[in-house]
């Protein structure tokens, strides 16, 4: 899909007002664009498109891995660095065994950790050191059909 001028401002303007946590928030939901499309690029059998789609969730998942402090994160650190190791072995896992089901279960657990972070995000600040509770009940690994939704890809160049 290309957008027009008007929409690229639009999509331009809302990033950069965000919130650093309002930004983690617009990765995750590009990550689980990029796997949704990813996962309809094996179901069509169309490896070029299930390739670039899958890079792309690499590189996002690289950005987000990037902004985490293991110095000062504490246990949250560690368990999103464990979260984002999990996704990249899953998703490598998804891409040789080309297994829609498998990317869909873990949209599903992307999805689950998120309103983690939009709850963080909408909450008023309490304290500076406030840390992120990362959901760790059962997570249903059962695929179950995900809602539609229009996720673009946000652009991201490996220099910069």
């Amino acid at each position: 899909m290309v957008l027009s001028q008007t929409e690229l401002s639009y999509r331009k303007s809302a990033i950069e007002g965000a919130s650093s946590i309002g930004l983690i928030v617009v990765l995750f939901d590009t990550l689980v664009g990029d796997l949704r499309r990813a996962a309809a690029a094996i179901r069509e059998n169309d490896i070029g498109k299930r390739c670039s789609e899958l890079n792309h969730a690499m590189l996002v998942l690289g950005h987000l891995e990037s902004w985490i402090d293991m110095r000062q994160g504490g246990e949250s650190a560690k368990t999103l660095a464990g979260f984002y190791a999990y996704l990249r072995a899953k998703m490598m896992e998804a891409a040789i065994s080309q297994s829609a089901s498998l990317l869909e279960t873990q949209m599903e657990m992307i999805l689950h950790v998120r309103s983690a972070w939009q709850k963080l995000d909408t909450e008023p600040p309490e304290a500076p050191g406030r840390s992120l509770e990362i959901p760790t009940g059962k997570i249903n690994t059962a695929p179950t059909p995900m809602v539609e939704t229009q996720v673009e890809r946000i652009p991201f160049s490996q220099s910069g």
